[in-house]
């Protein structure tokens, strides 16, 4: 798909991986939505990505929030691209001090990566469905986000690895569900990167994941995350896969 002249909505567009995304569309000549749950920094996402972006306020776990981001986008005379970078975090081990999780986190982690990514596949494919097509003869292009976690889980992460499993494993399915309408859907599964969800990590850990990355041995940046989204909007071959971007990373068993 040549993205210029796109609508693109980016859930989740806010910040890091997402803020990420939304640049990149933006300087190849797309216009885009961003959301967020937080109003203040929709404001920032805006005053760094300039006026061919607007922001809907919303959390991925309310249907109506979703869909009133997509509604934009087709106010827009879109969605033609849709990348969900939303999620949560979470650790805790399946009996801990405390006795078993709680049933309820599990939930949560749940509902938000994996149910969230799906309403947002299934509310932005309705919209590309109905809108027609492109001169590229596809009608649109969803990435979604897992996680190196989805296939190498770390102790605590029963919920988080279980949650982007789920859309891992939902991808080739989605795609295929879609491929009549041509639009077609991927997923990236980032490993370590530099964003406000891993800042929250205390130095040494964050030092640890570094040192166990064999090349290049940093952290990622959004950046390399946000090209790699573009090529797989136009590389048209790309659909119902999951790519990994992790510099061979592979977690270990964790503390």
């Amino acid at each position: 798909m040549v993205i210029t002249g796109k609508v693109a909505v980016v859930v989740g567009g806010t910040s890091g991986l997402g803020l990420a995304v939304a640049a990149r569309l933006l300087a190849a000549g797309a216009e885009v939505v961003v959301t967020g749950r937080s109003a203040a920094r929709g404001a920032e996402a805006l005053a760094h990505l300039g006026d061919r972006a607007a922001f809907v306020a919303g959390d991925i776990t309310r249907p109506p929030d979703v869909a009133a981001a997509v509604a934009e986008a087709r106010r827009r005379g879109g969605p033609h691209i849709a990348v969900c970078c939303a999620g949560a975090t979470a650790s805790g081990k399946v009996v801990g001090r405390e006795g078993p999780l709680p049933l309820a986190e599990f939930q949560r982690i749940v509902q938000v990566n994996l149910v969230g990514t799906f309403d947002v596949v299934r509310s932005a494919a309705a919209a590309m469905v109905r809108g027609g097509g492109t001169a590229d003869d596809e009608r649109g292009v969803i990435v979604c986000t897992s996680s190196i976690a989805a296939y190498d889980g770390q102790q605590g992460q029963a919920a988080y690895a279980a949650s982007k499993a789920g859309i891992a494993g939902m991808t080739l399915p989605l795609a295929r569900d879609l491929a009549r309408h041509r639009v077609r859907v991927a997923t990236v599964a980032p490993g370590l990167f530099d964003t406000p969800m891993l800042a929250e990590l205390p130095t040494r850990a964050r030092t640890a994941l570094v040192a166990a990355t064999p090349h290049p041995q940093r952290l990622g940046q959004p950046e390399e995350f946000a090209g790699l989204v573009q090529h797989i909007v136009e590389n048209p071959m790309i659909n119902g896969e999951v790519i990994r971007i992790d510099g061979a990373a592979r977690l270990a068993t964790g503390h």
